[in-house]
Protein backbone atom coordinates (compact mmCIF):
# COMPACT_ATOMS: atom_id res chain seq x y z
CA UNK A 1 0.00 0.00 0.00
CA UNK A 2 1.05 3.61 -0.57
CA UNK A 3 -0.69 6.73 0.05
CA UNK A 4 -0.10 10.40 -1.43
CA UNK A 5 -1.39 13.65 0.91
CA UNK A 6 -1.05 17.36 0.46
CA UNK A 7 2.07 17.19 1.42
CA UNK A 8 3.21 13.63 2.15
CA UNK A 9 3.88 10.07 0.53
CA UNK A 10 3.47 7.00 2.72
CA UNK A 11 5.27 3.83 1.23
CA UNK A 12 7.19 1.00 2.66
CA UNK A 13 10.70 1.08 2.82
CA UNK A 14 13.05 -1.47 1.61
CA UNK A 15 16.31 -2.96 2.88
CA UNK A 16 18.57 -1.03 0.38
CA UNK A 17 17.33 2.04 2.02
CA UNK A 18 19.33 1.03 5.74
CA UNK A 19 22.04 3.67 4.40
CA UNK A 20 19.68 6.82 3.85
CA UNK A 21 17.67 6.43 7.06
CA UNK A 22 20.44 6.07 8.90
CA UNK A 23 21.92 9.27 7.38
CA UNK A 24 19.02 10.69 7.87
CA UNK A 25 18.65 10.20 11.49
CA UNK A 26 22.17 10.88 12.41
CA UNK A 27 21.79 14.51 10.30
CA UNK A 28 18.48 14.86 12.19
CA UNK A 29 19.25 13.01 15.78
CA UNK A 30 15.88 11.16 15.62
CA UNK A 31 13.67 9.86 18.78
CA UNK A 32 10.19 8.11 18.86
CA UNK A 33 7.34 9.65 19.46
CA UNK A 34 5.43 6.78 20.39
CA UNK A 35 6.02 3.16 21.06
CA UNK A 36 5.62 0.34 18.84
CA UNK A 37 7.18 1.01 15.44
CA UNK A 38 11.05 1.70 16.85
CA UNK A 39 13.30 4.84 15.25
CA UNK A 40 16.58 2.94 14.31
CA UNK A 41 19.31 4.28 15.96
CA UNK A 42 21.44 1.65 14.77
CA UNK A 43 22.22 0.67 11.19
CA UNK A 44 21.23 -2.99 12.34
CA UNK A 45 17.66 -1.63 13.92
CA UNK A 46 17.56 0.14 10.62
CA UNK A 47 17.52 -3.09 8.49
CA UNK A 48 15.76 -5.24 10.90
CA UNK A 49 13.03 -2.49 11.00
CA UNK A 50 12.80 -2.47 7.15
CA UNK A 51 12.90 -6.53 6.89
CA UNK A 52 10.25 -6.96 9.08
CA UNK A 53 7.44 -9.12 7.44
CA UNK A 54 4.04 -7.62 6.74
CA UNK A 55 1.14 -9.32 7.45
CA UNK A 56 -2.67 -8.70 5.51
CA UNK A 57 -3.45 -6.14 8.26
CA UNK A 58 0.63 -4.20 8.99
CA UNK A 59 0.58 -1.32 7.16
CA UNK A 60 3.98 -0.04 7.81
CA UNK A 61 5.18 3.24 6.10
CA UNK A 62 8.61 5.62 5.32
CA UNK A 63 7.11 9.28 5.51
CA UNK A 64 8.52 11.47 3.04
CA UNK A 65 7.89 15.10 2.77
CA UNK A 66 7.79 17.17 -0.44
CA UNK A 67 8.20 20.22 1.38
CA UNK A 68 11.58 20.65 -0.16
CA UNK A 69 11.53 20.22 -3.88
CA UNK A 70 12.38 16.16 -3.56
CA UNK A 71 11.01 13.32 -1.09
CA UNK A 72 13.37 13.11 1.71
CA UNK A 73 12.21 10.70 4.81
CA UNK A 74 10.95 12.53 7.97
CA UNK A 75 10.00 9.46 9.78
CA UNK A 76 7.89 6.41 9.68
CA UNK A 77 4.16 5.05 10.73
CA UNK A 78 2.23 2.36 11.04
CA UNK A 79 -0.24 0.06 11.93
CA UNK A 80 1.29 -3.24 13.80
CA UNK A 81 -1.53 -6.54 14.12
CA UNK A 82 -2.36 -7.59 17.37
CA UNK A 83 -5.12 -9.16 16.25
CA UNK A 84 -7.28 -10.29 12.76
CA UNK A 85 -9.33 -6.99 13.41
CA UNK A 86 -6.92 -5.07 15.78
CA UNK A 87 -3.84 -3.23 15.27
CA UNK A 88 -1.76 -0.66 16.98
CA UNK A 89 -0.78 2.67 15.36
CA UNK A 90 2.73 3.74 16.22
CA UNK A 91 4.91 6.81 14.37
CA UNK A 92 8.63 8.46 15.02
CA UNK A 93 9.44 11.67 13.57
CA UNK A 94 13.05 13.40 12.98
CA UNK A 95 13.11 16.35 15.76
CA UNK A 96 13.12 18.85 12.38
CA UNK A 97 9.41 17.67 11.25
CA UNK A 98 7.86 17.74 14.71
CA UNK A 99 5.48 20.65 15.09
CA UNK A 100 4.36 21.16 11.48
CA UNK A 101 1.53 18.78 11.71
CA UNK A 102 3.21 16.05 9.20
CA UNK A 103 2.49 13.15 12.08
CA UNK A 104 -1.71 14.06 12.01
CA UNK A 105 -1.17 14.26 7.80
CA UNK A 106 0.51 10.68 8.13
CA UNK A 107 -1.83 9.27 10.89
CA UNK A 108 -5.10 10.62 8.83
CA UNK A 109 -4.14 9.09 6.08
CA UNK A 110 -3.31 5.79 8.14
CA UNK A 111 -6.36 5.44 9.68
CA UNK A 112 -8.41 6.18 6.23
CA UNK A 113 -6.55 2.79 5.03
CA UNK A 114 -7.41 1.12 8.30
CA UNK A 115 -11.15 2.11 8.00
CA UNK A 116 -11.46 1.68 4.88
CA UNK A 117 -9.05 -1.20 3.16
CA UNK A 118 -8.44 -3.14 5.93
CA UNK A 119 -10.50 -5.78 7.90
CA UNK A 120 -9.97 -3.49 11.19
CA UNK A 121 -12.39 -3.14 13.89
CA UNK A 122 -9.79 -1.47 15.99
CA UNK A 123 -6.74 0.58 16.58
CA UNK A 124 -4.83 1.04 20.04
CA UNK A 125 -2.20 3.35 20.61
CA UNK A 126 0.50 3.30 23.44
CA UNK A 127 2.40 5.96 24.14
CA UNK A 128 4.78 7.01 27.18
CA UNK A 129 2.26 8.89 29.54
CA UNK A 130 4.70 12.01 29.54
CA UNK A 131 4.44 12.15 25.64
CA UNK A 132 1.83 15.30 25.90
CA UNK A 133 2.58 15.93 22.07
CA UNK A 134 1.59 12.40 20.86
CA UNK A 135 -1.47 11.97 23.35
CA UNK A 136 -2.59 15.37 22.12
CA UNK A 137 -2.47 14.26 18.73
CA UNK A 138 -4.10 11.10 19.19
CA UNK A 139 -7.05 12.99 21.34
CA UNK A 140 -7.18 14.95 18.24
CA UNK A 141 -7.96 11.74 15.76
CA UNK A 142 -10.54 10.62 17.94
CA UNK A 143 -8.40 7.91 20.26
CA UNK A 144 -10.44 7.63 23.91
CA UNK A 145 -8.23 7.36 27.03
CA UNK A 146 -8.50 3.30 28.03
CA UNK A 147 -6.04 3.20 31.05
CA UNK A 148 -2.44 3.56 32.36
CA UNK A 149 -0.01 0.52 32.67
CA UNK A 150 2.40 1.18 35.30
CA UNK A 151 6.12 2.15 34.54
CA UNK A 152 8.59 -1.12 34.74
CA UNK A 153 10.91 -0.46 37.62
CA UNK A 154 14.64 -0.71 37.25
CA UNK A 155 15.02 1.66 33.84
CA UNK A 156 12.29 -0.36 32.41
CA UNK A 157 10.43 2.13 30.60
CA UNK A 158 7.86 4.96 31.88
CA UNK A 159 4.02 4.16 31.81
CA UNK A 160 2.42 3.60 28.77
CA UNK A 161 -1.05 5.63 28.25
CA UNK A 162 -3.86 3.03 26.28
CA UNK A 163 -5.79 5.01 24.01
CA UNK A 164 -8.18 3.52 21.41
CA UNK A 165 -10.21 3.87 18.09
CA UNK A 166 -12.62 1.94 17.91
CA UNK A 167 -14.27 2.30 13.89
CA UNK A 168 -17.89 0.77 14.76
CA UNK A 169 -18.51 2.67 18.10
CA UNK A 170 -16.73 5.98 16.66
CA UNK A 171 -17.79 5.80 13.11
CA UNK A 172 -17.38 8.98 11.23
CA UNK A 173 -19.36 9.29 7.83
CA UNK A 174 -18.19 12.65 6.73
CA UNK A 175 -14.74 11.58 5.97
CA UNK A 176 -13.68 10.14 2.51
CA UNK A 177 -12.22 6.91 1.83
CA UNK A 178 -8.44 6.94 0.13
CA UNK A 179 -7.18 4.83 -2.03
CA UNK A 180 -5.03 2.40 -0.90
Amino acid sequence: MFARTKRLTLRPGWPEETNAIMAAIVRESAATLQAGLPCPHLSERAAAFLAVPHGATDARFLILSHECGYPRIVGGIGLIAHAPDKAELACWLMPAARGRGIASEAANAVIDMARHALPLRRLEANPHAGNVAALRLLAKLGFRNKGCSAAVPHGGGSARVTLVLDFEADSDPVRMPIAA
